[in-house]
């Protein structure tokens, strides 16, 4: 995955959100493709394979003349196992992550599938003041901006059994900052005609940084065709305590739109 940064001093460009979206789609090359590739422009292969049989589907039924080459189909999504969920909530359920106990981190880790290969899903997470909004334009954290100023947030590309991963820092994150919300949104979504009814089994489970142990988890159930984002979740501060909200409420907006939802100032 290649990140592009992104400049960290004052607005947000909706161009460069757009071309972080377009730079990551078209490095998504995998071996998968490529072989496909190969078998259908015959690279890689040197030794003549079977001789054609005139009526044979690549054969016209007359004439044995090679028809036109069929459109090379695109391969079926990539389907993830969902990891175990030790603590569910339900949807609009709230809980506190550590019960009894203060926690110090904690890592956010998100997975879903897609019946549609063209849903390139990513993750961000908007930390967000009392009244509902960033303290500034770069406080939310995506795979183009990988970490809040105050360094306490940090989105992590690969992850051992998720998909996307987000690590927060309690002590290190600005006390500005009462919540933090979780979104998924689907890449190109308004250009590709994509929705999250085409989207199943996605999830957040809250782990326990020190020792891997799950605090929290919440798989969705509902998925819309008129949603393009999705608030999977939030965590929020409360009497001094770190808790989960369980949401699985969406938008049509996509990450510039969320941007703006959220008090982030995006220029055209």
């Amino acid at each position: 995955m290649l990140y592009k940064a992104m400049n960290t001093k004052g607005n947000v460009d909706r161009n460069t959100l757009l071309s972080i979206n377009n730079s990551k789609i078209q490095a998504a090359v995998s071996a998968q493709n490529i072989e496909s590739i190969n078998k259908n422009t015959g690279s890689g292969n040197t030794s003549p394979g079977p001789a054609p049989v005139p009526n044979s589907p690549t054969h016209s039924p007359v004439s044995g003349i090679p028809a036109p080459a069929a459109a090379i189909s695109t391969p079926p999504p990539i389907q993830k196992q969902i990891p175990p969920l030790i603590n569910p909530v339900r949807k609009g359920q709230k809980t506190a992550l550590s019960p009894g106990r203060p926690v110090n981190a904690v890592r956010a880790c998100f997975g879903w599938n897609t019946s549609n290969p063209q849903c390139e899903v990513d993750v961000s997470a908007f930390l967000l003041k009392e009244n509902g909004k960033v303290p500034g334009d770069t406080w939310f954290v995506f795979y183009g901006q990988p970490s809040s100023p105050d360094g306490s947030v940090v989105f992590h590309a690969e992850a051992k059994n998720d998909r996307e991963e987000i690590s927060i820092r309690f002590q290190n994150l600005n006390p500005e900052v009462k919540k933090i919300v979780f979104v998924l949104t689907i890449n190109e979504a308004f250009e590709k005609h994509l929705h999250f009814g085409m989207m199943k089994d996605a999830y957040i489970r809250i782990l326990d940084s020190g020792n891997g142990t799950e605090l929290t988890s919440f798989q969705m159930t509902d998925y819309y065709s008129n949603v393009i984002s999705m608030m999977i979740g939030e965590i929020y501060l409360h009497n001094g305590t770190w808790k989960f909200n369980a949401i699985g409420n969406g938008v049509a907006k996509d990450l510039a739109g969320l941007c703006a939802l959220y008090g982030v100032e995006v220029t055209d």
